[in-house]
């Protein structure tokens, strides 16, 4: 059977750049590509005032990667129906995630203890983006 890997690809209104960067220090990731339409054959199809728009993002951590992108103008209908799940199993890095990820954004459950694990809270980001941190397990 071959391999297969899950790679969530978040959809953004202008802000994927300004997302990734944020991202990148939050996670401790790496950004791997960042590719404006300017600099595709895409580029003749968008308006002058997007050729800096992202049409490709990708991002290394923890040997995850989450991918993202800019949608061309008028298409873009936000995130729904999906959460973007970290299990972190470090009290204080899982709790400073939530904190970076939930700053200017909107808390949707606190993050506290739950039935099932030490400490979970969910979060939309500034950008839109909906997460779900969780440490199953006391430090």
């Amino acid at each position: 059977m071959a391999a297969m890997i899950l790679s969530p690809y978040l959809g953004f209104d202008g802000q994927c750049e300004e997302a990734f960067r944020f991202y990148q220090t939050v996670l401790n990731g790496q950004i791997t590509a960042m590719i404006p339409f300017g600099e595709t054959p895409a580029a003749s199809a968008m308006p002058a005032d997007k050729q800096n728009a992202i049409v490709h993002a990708r991002m290394e951590f923890g040997g995850n990667v989450l991918m993202g992108g800019d949608a061309p103008p008028g298409v873009h209908t936000g995130t729904k129906g999906v959460c973007i799940s970290l299990v972190i199993n470090d009290e204080a890095e899982a709790e400073r995630v939530f904190t970076a990820l939930a700053e200017g954004g909107t808390i949707q459950m606190p993050f506290a203890q739950t039935f099932w694990a030490h400490r979970f809270g969910m979060a939309t980001d500034r950008f839109g983006t909906p997460w779900m941190v969780n440490c199953e397990t006391a430090a």
